[in-house]
């Protein structure tokens, strides 16, 4: 590849990023420490840290990031170390079923779980069919326990990040290193402490700190489960107040900094560790065969986590088909009128519509700039060519909330970004935009991974012949790497079509809405808004089964979606 057009790529993204990443994060850092009259001041973040509210909000959030993390660890840890480690009854659909919960945005989730158990709930009316609560005294398992679901919630969502990359870390372990102390005498429990843990802590690290940014910082299920006393809930209810209430700009600059602070000590972490640059496996792992009562004891664990990963999903789907869900174990009564309700309500249609329209032209732009970045980092050898791969990446460490806070502050009339609001306030390029460099580190990653596995020799020959590089870029490069371009696109199309923050926090009018807030603003509708929502959530659910399906079958031709 030619330098000049590598360092032209190069240089239009990290402008592009510039703009429409690193700015409207750092506009949030400007305006939580900037003077109204100008200059600089720490006022505005010591007022935050004196009003016992917003302090309880941040810590709520804090520990609702620690405490989802360690839960998260719990669950995956066993699950990736039975899977690397035996061969056992239904392994092979186990493991794609504990991948269940990443077909179901948490905060649609959470709606289930509350019709589950709310003091009217599934689990009331069983305990009491079973004679162990008493009709007339139900138990509200969430008024006495939000903090708990909220977390439970978070956990079932998002194990399955750190499942991947715990196994991830487990499969690039040398067999030779266990089993050289297991020939010297060494106990299971102590090679688990001594080996086999110290070198999966690159796969703990790395996910441990997605799985903190993202519970530290989600929006949907604290809203759901109307838990008003978080962060992040706070500043979505400092939205309305946005020119007058410098606070929340504060609170979100101060998540901003721990989430940077969270990432920047894994990297270093990693970065430091001997642990993450250990070579390839030289030897090969056999799984160990497992029979009888073991083999179905380490099933049982994986249908446990299932069922229970399930019951968000069920009580979606549940509610979506039920006429009457009153103090029983299952509704009473079945129908499906409310999808066809749904098709007929003011929000819904539009909401599909426009969802579709933002998250087709955010992955257009996400396809374009991919497979530009990838070209560059994977097939050039300018300077700086990891610092690009490193900052396309950013996206995934930065909180959402974050970036859809600072689009909404850079929007507001006479600001830098107002362009990008419609004159009917219409905010489909604000969205597409914010859309696009939320999930380009999907098209990146896929395209890497394609042209990493792809043979150069077939486009040196073609540009031997005299093509341009646009042309053997077209007519040799892009059709080897089709299956994994298509998979990231349709990840990245899946997840823009739900996208909860940037979607609750930038779409303010009713005819722009998004399918997520279409979601939200159903729950709060009366009548049979709530199920009118879960029917919208199941159709939510069964788009993104097919997607993820859709992209690991096509990524899987190609020998795996992010390989790295």
């Amino acid at each position: 590849m030619r330098k000049e057009y590598a360092w032209t790529i190069m240089v239009t993204v990290v402008i592009l990023f510039a703009v429409f990443f690193v700015y409207p994060a750092f506009t949030i850092v400007g305006e939580a420490f900037g003077k109204k009259g100008g200059g600089f001041t720490f006022a505005y973040i010591t007022a935050v840290f004196r009003d016992p509210v917003y302090l309880e909000g941040l810590w709520n959030a804090f520990a609702l990031g620690i405490v989802s993390t360690a839960a998260t660890l719990l669950i995956a840890f066993p699950l990736a170390l039975f899977s690397h480690r035996y061969d056992f009854v239904g392994k092979k659909w186990l493991s794609v079923l504990v991948l269940v919960p990443l077909i179901l945005p948490p905060f649609v989730g959470a709606v289930g779980v509350k019709e589950m158990l709310g003091v009217d709930g599934a689990l009331n009316a069983f305990l009491i069919d079973l004679g162990w609560m008493e009709a007339a005294r139900p138990y509200d398992w969430l008024a006495n326990g939000r903090f708990t679901g909220i977390v439970l919630m978070n956990a079932l969502h998002l194990y399955p990040i750190l499942y991947m990359n715990i196994a991830a870390a487990l499969s690039n372990l040398d067999p030779a290193m266990e089993q050289a102390a297991q020939n010297l005498g060494c106990p299971p429990w102590r090679r688990f402490w001594k080996i086999t843990f110290p070198l999966t802590l690159p796969g703990v690290f790395a996910g441990s700190s997605i799985v903190f940014i993202w519970a530290f910082t989600e929006l949907g299920v604290p809203l759901v489960f109307d838990y008003a006393r978080v962060a992040p809930v706070q500043v979505y209810d400092g939205i309305k107040d946005l020119g007058g209430n410098p606070l929340p700009y504060a609170i979100v600059a101060i998540m901003l900094v721990i989430s940077a602070v969270v990432f920047a000590v894994s990297k270093l972490v990693l970065g430091r560790s001997p642990l993450g640059t250990a070579p390839r496996p030289k030897g090969r792992s056999n799984d160990v065969v497992l029979r009888g009562v073991k083999s179905w004891l380490v099933c049982g664990v994986f249908v446990a986590v299932f069922l229970f990963a399930s019951v968000p999903h069920l009580g979606v789907i549940f509610l979506s088909v039920s006429n009457d869900w009153y103090q029983t174990i299952l509704p009473s009564e079945l129908t499906m009128r409310h999808y066809d309700e749904a098709l007929g309500n003011s929000l819904v249609v539009p909401s599909i519509q426009n969802s579709l329209f933002y998250a087709s032209m955010a992955t257009l732009i996400d396809l374009l700039l991919g497979i530009a970045i990838a070209w560059v980092v994977v097939r050039s050898k300018i300077r700086g060519r990891a610092v690009l791969d490193s900052l396309v990446m950013l996206p995934l460490a930065v909180p959402g909330l974050v970036m859809a806070f600072g689009y909404l502050a850079l929007s507001q009339p006479g600001k830098p970004f107002a362009f990008l609001i419609g004159a009917d306030g219409n905010p489909a390029l604000l969205l597409i935009v914010a859309y696009a460099f939320r999930r380009l580190p999907y098209v990146v990653r896929s395209a890497v991974a394609g042209l990493q596995q792809s043979n150069p020799v077939l486009e040196e020959a073609a540009r031997s012949m005299g093509a341009t590089p646009v042309r053997t870029l077209r007519k040799i490069a892009l059709p080897l790497i089709g299956a994994n371009l298509a998979a990231g696109a349709i990840l990245a199309f899946a997840f823009a079509m739900l996208e909860v923050s940037d979607s609750l926090i930038l779409a303010q009018q009713s005819e722009h809405y998004p399918i997520t807030k279409a979601i939200y603003t159903l729950l709060s509708t009366l009548g049979n808004g709530v199920q009118l929502a879960a029917a919208l959530g199941v159709w939510a659910m069964v788009f993104l089964s097919v997607a993820i399906i859709g992209a690991a079958v096509i990524g899987g031709k190609r020998g795996g979606l992010f390989k790295v």
